[in-house]
Protein backbone atom coordinates (compact mmCIF):
# COMPACT_ATOMS: atom_id res chain seq x y z
CA UNK A 1 0.00 0.00 0.00
CA UNK A 2 1.30 3.44 -1.04
CA UNK A 3 4.66 1.95 -2.01
CA UNK A 4 5.88 5.01 -3.90
CA UNK A 5 5.33 7.23 -0.86
CA UNK A 6 7.08 4.69 1.35
CA UNK A 7 10.09 4.80 -0.96
CA UNK A 8 10.21 8.60 -0.67
CA UNK A 9 10.08 8.45 3.13
CA UNK A 10 12.88 5.87 3.31
CA UNK A 11 15.10 7.80 0.89
CA UNK A 12 14.82 11.05 2.84
CA UNK A 13 15.30 9.33 6.21
CA UNK A 14 18.54 7.78 4.98
CA UNK A 15 19.74 11.06 3.45
CA UNK A 16 18.98 12.94 6.67
CA UNK A 17 21.18 10.53 8.58
CA UNK A 18 23.94 10.81 5.97
CA UNK A 19 23.87 14.59 6.42
CA UNK A 20 24.05 14.24 10.21
CA UNK A 21 20.58 15.65 10.76
CA UNK A 22 19.13 12.55 12.42
CA UNK A 23 21.63 10.28 14.16
CA UNK A 24 21.07 7.08 16.13
CA UNK A 25 17.48 6.42 15.00
CA UNK A 26 16.36 9.96 15.90
CA UNK A 27 13.89 12.02 13.91
CA UNK A 28 10.85 10.94 11.90
CA UNK A 29 9.37 11.48 8.46
CA UNK A 30 5.90 11.22 6.98
CA UNK A 31 3.78 11.86 3.89
CA UNK A 32 0.00 12.38 3.80
CA UNK A 33 -1.92 10.86 0.89
CA UNK A 34 -5.13 12.87 0.32
CA UNK A 35 -6.70 10.21 -1.90
CA UNK A 36 -6.77 7.57 0.84
CA UNK A 37 -6.61 9.91 3.82
CA UNK A 38 -3.69 7.85 5.12
CA UNK A 39 -0.25 8.82 6.41
CA UNK A 40 2.92 6.84 5.70
CA UNK A 41 5.44 7.31 8.51
CA UNK A 42 8.80 5.99 9.60
CA UNK A 43 8.83 3.28 12.29
CA UNK A 44 10.03 3.55 15.85
CA UNK A 45 13.52 2.29 16.65
CA UNK A 46 14.65 0.97 13.25
CA UNK A 47 18.23 1.90 12.31
CA UNK A 48 18.54 3.76 9.02
CA UNK A 49 21.10 1.34 7.60
CA UNK A 50 18.48 -1.43 7.61
CA UNK A 51 15.38 0.72 7.07
CA UNK A 52 13.30 -0.40 4.09
CA UNK A 53 9.82 0.20 2.74
CA UNK A 54 8.66 -2.91 4.57
CA UNK A 55 9.24 -1.06 7.86
CA UNK A 56 7.23 2.06 6.96
CA UNK A 57 3.83 2.17 8.64
CA UNK A 58 0.46 3.41 7.35
CA UNK A 59 -1.99 5.18 9.67
CA UNK A 60 -5.17 7.20 9.44
CA UNK A 61 -5.42 10.73 10.83
CA UNK A 62 -6.97 9.50 14.08
CA UNK A 63 -4.07 7.24 15.02
CA UNK A 64 -5.37 3.87 13.80
CA UNK A 65 -2.63 1.75 12.26
CA UNK A 66 -3.73 0.49 8.85
CA UNK A 67 -0.59 -1.38 7.86
CA UNK A 68 2.65 -2.36 9.58
CA UNK A 69 5.11 -5.22 9.72
CA UNK A 70 4.63 -7.45 12.75
CA UNK A 71 7.90 -6.38 14.38
CA UNK A 72 7.50 -2.59 14.04
CA UNK A 73 5.34 0.24 15.35
CA UNK A 74 4.87 3.75 13.91
CA UNK A 75 7.13 6.49 15.24
CA UNK A 76 6.35 7.34 18.85
CA UNK A 77 5.90 10.93 17.66
CA UNK A 78 3.24 10.04 15.09
CA UNK A 79 0.57 12.07 16.89
CA UNK A 80 2.54 15.24 16.22
CA UNK A 81 2.46 14.51 12.49
CA UNK A 82 -1.25 13.66 12.56
CA UNK A 83 -2.18 16.83 14.46
CA UNK A 84 -0.28 18.99 11.95
CA UNK A 85 -1.96 17.33 8.98
CA UNK A 86 -5.37 17.85 10.54
CA UNK A 87 -4.56 21.50 11.27
CA UNK A 88 -2.97 22.29 7.89
CA UNK A 89 -4.94 20.96 4.92
CA UNK A 90 -2.24 22.22 2.53
CA UNK A 91 0.56 20.15 4.06
CA UNK A 92 1.52 16.82 2.50
CA UNK A 93 4.91 16.00 4.07
CA UNK A 94 6.62 16.50 7.43
CA UNK A 95 10.30 16.21 8.40
CA UNK A 96 11.39 16.19 12.05
CA UNK A 97 15.13 16.37 12.70
CA UNK A 98 17.54 16.51 15.63
CA UNK A 99 20.22 18.41 13.72
CA UNK A 100 22.83 20.02 15.96
CA UNK A 101 22.54 23.76 15.44
CA UNK A 102 18.75 23.96 15.19
CA UNK A 103 18.45 21.70 18.22
CA UNK A 104 20.85 23.97 20.11
CA UNK A 105 18.51 26.90 19.46
CA UNK A 106 15.57 24.78 20.61
CA UNK A 107 17.43 24.08 23.87
CA UNK A 108 17.97 27.81 24.33
CA UNK A 109 14.28 28.40 23.49
CA UNK A 110 15.52 30.96 20.97
CA UNK A 111 13.76 31.56 17.63
CA UNK A 112 15.92 31.61 14.50
CA UNK A 113 15.71 35.10 13.02
CA UNK A 114 15.70 35.94 9.27
CA UNK A 115 19.34 36.96 8.98
CA UNK A 116 19.87 35.89 5.35
CA UNK A 117 17.63 35.99 2.31
CA UNK A 118 17.25 32.19 2.22
CA UNK A 119 14.96 32.61 5.23
CA UNK A 120 12.27 33.71 2.78
CA UNK A 121 11.96 30.08 1.72
CA UNK A 122 10.92 29.06 5.23
CA UNK A 123 7.63 30.96 5.24
CA UNK A 124 6.09 34.41 5.00
CA UNK A 125 7.98 35.90 7.98
CA UNK A 126 11.28 34.05 7.55
CA UNK A 127 11.40 33.42 11.31
CA UNK A 128 11.54 29.94 12.83
CA UNK A 129 9.63 30.14 16.15
CA UNK A 130 9.85 27.79 19.12
CA UNK A 131 6.91 25.63 20.19
CA UNK A 132 6.61 25.33 24.01
CA UNK A 133 8.05 22.27 25.68
CA UNK A 134 6.08 19.06 25.64
CA UNK A 135 7.26 15.55 26.47
CA UNK A 136 8.23 13.62 23.33
CA UNK A 137 5.50 11.35 22.03
CA UNK A 138 2.66 13.01 23.91
CA UNK A 139 -0.56 14.59 22.67
CA UNK A 140 0.49 17.65 24.69
CA UNK A 141 3.50 18.11 22.41
CA UNK A 142 1.43 17.35 19.30
CA UNK A 143 -1.08 20.07 20.20
CA UNK A 144 1.59 22.65 20.98
CA UNK A 145 3.50 22.08 17.76
CA UNK A 146 0.35 22.00 15.62
CA UNK A 147 -0.76 25.29 17.18
CA UNK A 148 2.49 26.99 16.13
CA UNK A 149 2.39 25.35 12.70
CA UNK A 150 -0.98 26.97 11.99
CA UNK A 151 1.00 30.05 10.95
CA UNK A 152 4.45 28.64 10.16
CA UNK A 153 5.88 25.93 7.91
CA UNK A 154 8.88 25.39 10.20
CA UNK A 155 9.41 25.56 13.94
CA UNK A 156 11.71 24.46 16.71
CA UNK A 157 10.46 22.27 19.56
CA UNK A 158 11.78 23.45 22.90
CA UNK A 159 14.65 21.21 24.10
CA UNK A 160 13.96 18.75 21.30
CA UNK A 161 14.67 19.57 17.65
CA UNK A 162 13.14 21.06 14.52
CA UNK A 163 10.21 20.34 12.24
CA UNK A 164 9.47 21.41 8.66
CA UNK A 165 6.45 20.83 6.45
CA UNK A 166 5.44 21.48 2.86
CA UNK A 167 3.45 20.30 -0.16
CA UNK A 168 5.73 17.31 -0.82
CA UNK A 169 8.65 15.48 0.77
CA UNK A 170 11.38 17.11 -1.33
CA UNK A 171 10.17 20.60 -0.40
CA UNK A 172 9.77 19.73 3.29
CA UNK A 173 13.26 18.21 3.44
CA UNK A 174 14.78 21.23 1.69
CA UNK A 175 13.18 23.48 4.31
CA UNK A 176 14.59 21.29 7.08
CA UNK A 177 18.06 21.63 5.56
CA UNK A 178 17.68 25.41 5.29
CA UNK A 179 16.63 25.59 8.95
CA UNK A 180 19.80 23.79 10.01
CA UNK A 181 22.11 25.76 7.70
CA UNK A 182 20.66 29.11 8.78
CA UNK A 183 20.86 28.04 12.43
CA UNK A 184 24.57 27.33 11.93
CA UNK A 185 25.12 30.76 10.32
CA UNK A 186 23.18 32.42 13.13
CA UNK A 187 25.22 30.59 15.77
CA UNK A 188 28.52 31.58 14.16
CA UNK A 189 27.38 35.19 13.85
CA UNK A 190 26.32 35.36 17.50
CA UNK A 191 29.61 33.78 18.62
CA UNK A 192 31.70 36.15 16.48
CA UNK A 193 29.80 39.13 17.84
CA UNK A 194 30.06 38.07 21.50
CA UNK A 195 26.32 37.44 21.62
CA UNK A 196 25.24 40.62 19.84
CA UNK A 197 22.17 40.08 17.69
CA UNK A 198 22.82 40.50 13.95
CA UNK A 199 20.58 42.60 11.77
CA UNK A 200 17.39 40.74 10.83
CA UNK A 201 15.82 41.31 7.43
CA UNK A 202 12.37 42.95 7.57
CA UNK A 203 9.43 40.81 6.46
CA UNK A 204 8.69 43.37 3.74
CA UNK A 205 12.15 42.86 2.26
CA UNK A 206 11.78 39.08 2.23
CA UNK A 207 8.48 39.36 0.40
CA UNK A 208 9.79 41.67 -2.32
CA UNK A 209 11.79 39.03 -4.17
CA UNK A 210 10.88 38.51 -7.81
CA UNK A 211 12.68 36.97 -10.75
CA UNK A 212 14.80 39.71 -12.42
CA UNK A 213 12.82 41.41 -15.20
CA UNK A 214 16.12 42.32 -16.88
CA UNK A 215 16.62 38.68 -17.87
CA UNK A 216 14.98 38.11 -21.24
CA UNK A 217 13.65 34.61 -21.61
Amino acid sequence: MLETLKEQVVAVAKEAERLGMCRHKSGNFSIFDPETGYVVITPSGVARDVLGTEHVCVMDLWGKVIERAAEVKPSSEAMMHLYIYKERKDIRAIVHTHARYSTAFSIMNKPIMPIVYECAYLGKTGTVPVAPYGRAGTVDLARKVAEVMKEYDCCLMESHGAIAADKDMDAAFLKAQYVEEIAEMYYITLAAGNGAEPHALPVEELQKWAYPKEIIL
